[in-house]
């Protein structure tokens, strides 16, 4: 499992700077909707990453993927 979660933590960091550079609506939405789909996918697997993202970041990111008022 060592290296699912080093590869998952690597996408998730990666992820995250891509939607702290997205330029416009259409590049927030992706990036947003992939760190969530990254981070769905460790819970499922039983992995935590509360320090991984930083909860306004994840907060955020939820409402541009469209998952919140």
């Amino acid at each position: 499992m060592g290296a699912f979660v080093a590869t998952l933590r690597t996408q998730v960091d990666l992820a995250q700077r891509a939607l702290a550079r997205a330029g416009d609506t259409d590049e927030v939405h992706r990036h947003s909707a992939r760190l969530l789909d990254l981070l769905e996918r460790a819970e499922a697997n039983g992995v935590d990453t509360t320090e991984w993202v930083p909860s306004d970041v994840v907060s955020a990111a939820s409402l541009a993927a469209g998952n919140g008022a």
